[in-house]
């Protein structure tokens, strides 16, 4: 298991601030452990240092603490919708948790700038490049924002899948449902920036939409063989497994 000093896991970050993301992260996930019984395949994959980009799939308003559940012992940036920002207090909330403000549906320049400037510092910026949550449990096409960033960027991508969320808050609850439900999120294996945009950032974007929902339908099939086919229920985009998963961390 990869190990990393406090001040190591967001390079650049005050004491007090890491250690105020280390003990909510670890909060936040003995929730999800008990709520949800929530797993993480593929740890071993992370790398041991930034820079890079972690791109996901999209399901719920439990993505960002099971990402940065998933992600340990790395602390990570948080590309969130501008929206969130507007409650003052919430906004102070999610920027101690590294959130960064992005402006959906158009080339945000400064949002990418702050990405890289992230980047730079070494840290682990998450990307959520559906743009929103999905509204049907199946994963969306990327957006061509992201493709801006990752051509930009020029750094390593750590493909990541989450699957059960959208079935324990679904986009058109109000509130989640805390029992009943499990979650579980998958690391793929780093790829090199050269490799991933060796056919161009398009290209990138469709690599990267394969590989996260094949590891998706991977953990939908796990999770729907540890409950006897009840959990997650049969759905929009369900599929056969089309690999196995990385060995559990």
């Amino acid at each position: 298991m990869l190990r990393l000093s406090l001040r190591d896991r967001l390079p650049g970050g005050s004491f007090a601030h890491n250690l105020w993301f280390e003990a909510s992260r670890t909060t936040y996930a003995l929730f999800l452990t008990l709520a949800y019984r929530f797993r993480v395949f593929g740890r071993h994959n992370l790398p041991a240092k930034g820079p890079a980009l972690l791109v996901c799939n999209h399901q719920s308003f439990l993505d960002p603490i099971i990402n940065g559940a998933a992600a340990s012992p790395h602390h990570l940036v948080f590309v969130a919708r501008m929206g969130l920002f507007k409650f003052k207090p919430f906004s102070k909330l999610i920027e101690s948790y590294n959130a960064i403000p992005i402006r959906q549906g158009e080339a945000d320049t400064a949002a990418i700038r702050a990405a890289l400037e992230q980047l730079a510092m070494g840290r682990i910026v998450l990307v959520y490049a559906e743009g929103q949550r999905t509204p049907d449990g199946a994963m969306h096409p990327f957006q061509r924002g992201a493709a801006v960033l990752l051509k930009r960027a020029k750094c390593p991508v750590i493909p990541m899948a989450i699957e059960g969320a959208f079935d324990a808050w679904p986009r058109h609850k109000k509130f989640p449902s805390l029992w009943g439900h499990r979650i579980a999120a998958a690391v793929g294996p780093t790829i090199p920036a050269d490799e991933l945009l060796a056919e161009g950032a398009d290209g990138a974007l469709r690599r990267l939409e394969s590989e996260i929902d094949t590891m998706r339908m991977a953990l939908r099939d796990t999770l729907r063989q540890s409950t006897g086919g009840d959990r997650p229920a049969a759905g929009i985009g369900d599929q056969p497994m089309l690999r196995t998963l990385a060995k559990k961390s």
